[in-house]
């Protein structure tokens, strides 16, 4: 039964702590009547939260795998108590500052559920649990709809004080349904940290996850200001287009898991950038507010589908160190929301306008689908060489010419040729005389015609010793239909030939 609560309650706890996460952001259009906030504090002020919210997530990453998802839930929801009641008593913008920072823990706690929840599923399926966790994004539009809504009924700071109820009800279910008996995995962090910095995978996965969630937060946060100072919308109108853009984004995070369970995972990135840099671009040419939605709604799309995708692939390539793999992934994602609110900040008081930083958003995602694509047909080479390495037959590949350019382990095995013993060498050197000339004519004649020729032939090791190998050459061509190398398949069939020969010799 307690297995069975987890993913509804760890979804729900993302719920929580992605409402508590953007409380500044959603309110901001009301404490800035109460507290004044110069213009060039408004996107450092919306930001920060982001900033502990990104870093934390590898601590907790880890920590979900050696104390288990119930216990770091119910110290994330303690600790949240103090920067909501903070903030619901401040007085200034510092103060605002030092509880926003402390906000980041309803953000960081995203890295629990992914490392805990693959646990109870298949692997089949993680693309989709972990995309149905992910509908805990909507935790921000939750926030971002209601808030100002209740805010203009009992004013902000009782608003705020509301999230304290919200938190203590969370900590009494997590003591009470949190699974006490979770696997637990207590590999040293430095050790899980050595075994995944150096491949490639995770930091490119980190860069996707840098623009697909990063562009999440940073629209949450940005759009209710943005919205109201740019067309002129009422706050509300604002808060409730926000909530959209979150809802659609969230929504279709399980989507993008499901269909990672389903097709090719990378294919469907592909897609995403694809739209992204489509999208940015359109955005870029500041628009009426018509083509500021599509455009808008476009990438909701994207990084919803792109974030469940992503959760699909961490897993996948980094089951055993799956803690600290997601946190930095989801850390780097985090990170992506916290810079994108500076750079348009910056660029809106130098040029007085957004056009720049959304180019600069569809350069980027055009760079991550080139990205994409590299690993894409990276693994496709990969894959193809874990097969040419690990295969039982032997295998040589020659040129035209018969020049041997490569050979697999188990060619060595099979023949006792090292591999610089045979490469920029012809086949010939392991020719025996028991075919006559004629056998090898008809044998090229075949491949020639037909495009392969297999069958039983006589061959040497390298010790000199003679063997009977069941042979295949086959000619691979390129697109003309022109012959650009020959590629050899071979078993050592002597001792099956020896008890054949036995037993016609045996028989009457």
């Amino acid at each position: 039964m307690i297995k069975k609560v987890q993913l509804p309650l760890q979804t729900l706890n993302l719920v929580v702590g992605f409402m508590v996460w953007v409380i500044i952001s959603s309110l901001m259009p009301f404490i800035s009547e109460d507290i004044a906030i110069p213009p060039e504090r408004l996107a450092i002020l919306t930001a920060i939260p982001v900033v502990l919210g990104s870093i934390l997530r590898i601590p907790l990453g880890y920590y979900a795998n050696v104390f288990g998802a119930r216990v770091i839930f119910l110290i994330s929801f303690i600790l949240l108590l103090f920067p909501v009641f903070y903030i619901s008593e401040a007085s200034s913008v510092m103060d605002l500052i030092i509880g926003g920072l402390f906000l980041g823990i309803g953000g960081a706690v995203f890295s629990v559920g992914v490392t805990s929840l693959p646990k109870y599923y298949p692997k089949e399926k993680h693309g989709l649990v972990n995309g149905i966790y992910g509908v805990g994004n909507i935790g921000t539009a939750i926030t971002t709809f209601s808030a100002p809504l209740v805010a203009t009924q009992i004013g902000w700071s009782a608003t705020v004080k509301l999230y304290l109820i919200l938190l203590l009800v969370f900590v009494a279910l997590n003591f009470i349904f949190g699974d006490r008996h979770e696997t637990k995995v207590k590999t040293p962090i430095f050790e899980q940290i050595k075994g995944v910095y150096k491949n490639e995978k995770l930091w490119l996965f980190s860069l996707f996850y840098f623009i697909t969630f990063g562009s999440f937060v940073a629209f949450t946060i940005y759009l209710p200001s943005f919205l109201v100072m740019n067309f002129g919308l009422e706050k509300v109108d604002a808060g409730m287009r926000t909530a959209g853009f979150i809802a659609v984004a969230t929504f279709l995070r399980p989507v993008g898991g499901w269909l990672g369970d389903k097709l090719q995972p990378l294919l469907l990135l592909m897609g995403t950038f694809f739209v992204y840099t489509i999208a940015a671009i359109v955005l870029a040419f500041s628009p009426s507010i018509g083509l500021y939605t599509v455009g808008s709604l476009a990438i909701a799309i994207s990084a919803g589908i792109g974030n469940g995708v992503i959760f699909k692939l961490v897993p996948l390539y980094f089951n055993k160190q799956a803690g600290i793999a997601n946190g930095i992934v989801s850390m780097m994602g985090g990170l992506g929301g916290f810079f994108p609110p500076l750079m348009l900040s910056v660029i809106y008081s130098i040029t007085g306008q957004y056009s720049i930083g959304f180019m600069l958003l569809s350069q980027v995602a055009l760079a991550s689908l080139v990205l994409v694509l590299w690993m894409f047909y990276q693994d496709r080479l990969t894959l193809a060489s874990e097969v040419f390495n690990s295969t039982g037959q032997g295998i040589l590949v020659t040129d035209v010419t018969g020049i041997i350019k490569k050979v697999n382990p188990a060619f060595t095995k099979l023949t006792g040729f090292d591999e610089e013993d045979v490469i920029g060498k012809n086949p010939n050197l392991m020719k025996s005389e028991r075919q006559s000339p004629d056998f090898y004519y008809g044998m090229w004649q075949d491949i020639e015609k037909h495009g392969m020729w297999q069958g039983e032939i006589w061959n040497k090791k390298k010790s000199g010793e003679e063997y009977l190998q069941w042979l295949n050459i086959s000619a691979v061509q390129d697109e003309t239909g022109e012959n650009v190398r020959y590629v050899g398949t071979f078993t050592d069939i002597t001792t099956q030939h020896t008890k054949r020969m036995s037993e016609l010799t045996e028989s009457p």
